[in-house]
């Protein structure tokens, strides 16, 4: 697939979050602090539970109308309790911020347009959550005035969508520039990753250290499909491997997956 096909639209930040052992924080049943809100293992828990048996309870009968018998492993969603966490951050971090700013958020984007393409059923909370959050992504990539477009931010959209087998590696800079084209949609990303980062510090997030450095759920239309990740943290002098001192990461535009463009949800 070509690259410039490929970047459609996309939407990719990371957020900087102290561990909860570097600011005294430290209750084993609290997953994630955001300012006095708190968000508990056994609420990761449930969610990542939830996705796992209506996965599971999907592939049977979709395996039993061909007589076919799933394996374990087919029974298991790819989503991590990393991923709900990094969601749960991501959308209360949003939500601050389209609160100071006196921005509307549109509830547009169901869970049944996400559901093929997410892999998980809509009726799970997590694919709840990824609707909302996908609003949230449009709505303040619209509002928040684009950042300057650096190396960095180009790589770093680049490097993530490599590893998800969307788009062909060993591409320079010089050939990401080019099939960026404007790079219009991450400058919006990087905006967006500043502000998130903003509020985080101003909130005091942290994270439980059995939990890595929180990365911004992320998605790109490829024109026929929307591909799902997390873009890892990133600084100025490159990845960052203290969880207790990550740096803003760049990132990318939502996608509009509305049901009637092409290459959006369905």
């Amino acid at each position: 697939m070509r690259a410039r096909r490929v970047i459609a639209a996309a939407s990719v930040a990371a957020l900087g979050v102290l561990s909860l052992a570097a600011c005294g924080k430290s209750a084993p049943n609290v997953a994630v602090y955001v300012g006095d809100t708190t968000y508990s293992v056994n609420q990761v828990d449930a969610i990542y539970a939830d996705v796992q048996a209506k996965y599971g309870d999907a592939v049977r009968r979709e395996a039993g109308q061909a007589g076919a018998t799933p394996s374990p492993e087919q029974l298991r969603s790819e989503v991590t309790r990393q991923d709900v966490v990094d969601l749960l951050v991501s959308l209360d971090l949003g939500k601050r911020v389209a609160a100071a700013k006196n921005i509307q958020v549109p509830d547009e984007i169901t869970p049944q347009q996400l559901e093929q393409n997410l892999r998980v059923p809509a009726t799970t909370e997590y694919a709840k959550l990824w609707g909302e959050w996908i609003d949230l992504l449009q709505v303040l990539n619209q509002q928040l005035p684009p950042a300057e477009l650096s190396d960095d931010s180009l790589m770093a959209v680049y490097n993530a969508l490599k590893d998800t087998g969307a788009i062909q590696g060993g591409m320079s800079v010089t050939d990401v520039r080019q099939a960026f084209g404007d790079g219009g949609f991450v400058r919006s990303a990087t905006a967006l990753s500043a502000a998130l980062e903003e509020e985080a510090g101003r909130v005091d997030v942290s994270i439980n250290p059995r939990f890595r450095a929180v990365g911004v759920p992320s998605v790109v239309s490829t024109g026929q499909s929307l591909v799902f990740y997390s873009l890892p943290y990133i600084n100025k002098a490159g990845p960052v491997t203290d969880i207790s001192t990550p740096e803003p990461l760049p990132s990318s535009d939502a996608p509009n997956p509305d049901p009637d463009a092409e290459g959006t949800a369905s």
